[in-house]
């Protein structure tokens, strides 16, 4: 079975043509497909709409938060609540074609265990196409993922990844990221992208702001997330370094000030570098501590959480608990 996890926020006016449009790509292929929105906090009759359609369509599903907590939350909930094995996530604003939904399938039946869409053609506004592409070319150099849209809402997945990578958040356009990180296999697919129809666009420039402090996070937990000292006690080392260095060498003008006072040497306390010294060698002993107590943090988590993905398991492993039932 296949679900189509789909967020909506004030899209009422587009949920039953995305209905019927599922529904068609689903009778044309003979796939077996689930629809689940998610409605995440709707101001306007989207669940009213969505309400009528689950009751006209057996596969059609709704849940309905409380307020509006953002499209990771919905993605979430859509996720645990999901009964497919393929996991598809697509707008509900129809930009997202559903007659792509066979490409994903034919990356997924190759191998791949997360497809993710590239618009490459896109129908937005300049002002929203290339700092896009920035920020897409700035997500693949730092995590090594090299995708073109990570932006794009339209991607595939395999339930499994879900039981590994937690998102929260903005988190949800770096699924893809994460998911390598664990191992899994990422690819990705051309799609058709059309022009919004209904509404207006959620989203602004704080976007790009949110995105990429949210890219600093991902950098961190792909990179470093299980040895958090080997960053943070890097860069203290380096200030610590660079601030008794400085400090040496105001200690050898204090020495010769002493032997030699015809050089009329400027007392050390009159010197700005004194306190900038001292401040970079403050900091770089903070961030060993600060990499110090993240350490400790990790330890704590290992003992609740894997920090490993198994691909394949293959007969009883001695010691195990299969083992110690039979």
């Amino acid at each position: 079975m296949l679900t189509a996890v789909i967020p909506v926020y004030n899209e009422a006016e587009s949920l039953g043509e995305l209905q019927q449009e599922l529904a068609a790509v689903a009778k044309q292929h003979n796939l077996d497909l689930e629809i689940l929105f998610v409605d995440d906090g709707s101001r306007d009759s989207s669940w009213r709409v969505i309400h009528e359609l689950s009751t006209e369509h057996a596969n059609v599903r709704g849940l309905r938060f409380r307020r509006n907590f953002g499209k990771a939350a919905a993605l979430s909930a859509g996720f645990d609540a999901a009964r497919g094995e393929i996991l598809f996530t697509l707008d509900a604003d129809l930009q997202d074609d559903p007659a792509e939904i066979p490409k994903f399938l034919e990356q997924m039946n190759a191998g791949f265990d997360c497809v993710s869409g590239w618009k490459k053609v896109r129908h937005d506004p300049w002002h929203k196409v290339y700092p896009s592409r920035v920020f897409n070319w700035m997500i693949s150099v730092l995590t090594g993922v090299k995708l073109h849209d990570h932006n794009c809402g339209f991607k595939c997945y395999r339930r499994e990844i879900f039981d590994e990578v937690r998102i929260y958040g903005e988190l949800h356009r770096f699924v893809p990221v994460l998911a390598a990180a664990r191992g899994w296999k990422v690819g990705e697919v051309v799609v058709q992208h059309r022009s919004r129809a209904h509404g207006v666009s959620k989203y602004g420039f704080t976007r790009f702001i949110k995105g990429f402090l949210d890219l600093l996070t991902v950098s961190f937990l792909t990179g470093y997330s299980q040895r958090p000292q080997h960053l943070l006690g890097s860069m203290g080392l380096i200030s610590f370094g660079i601030g008794l260095t400085g400090l040496i060498y105001l200690a050898v003008l204090w020495v010769f000030a002493q032997i030699y006072p015809e050089w009329n040497i400027e007392p050390l306390h009159n010197r700005p570098l004194l306190n900038y010294c001292l401040g970079v060698l403050l900091f770089g002993g903070q961030l060993i501590s600060t990499g110090i107590l993240a350490e400790m943090l990790v330890a704590l988590q290992v003992r609740n959480q894997p920090m490993y993905s198994i691909r394949e398991k293959c007969g009883i492993l001695p010691g195990s608990a299969e083992d110690r039932a039979t």
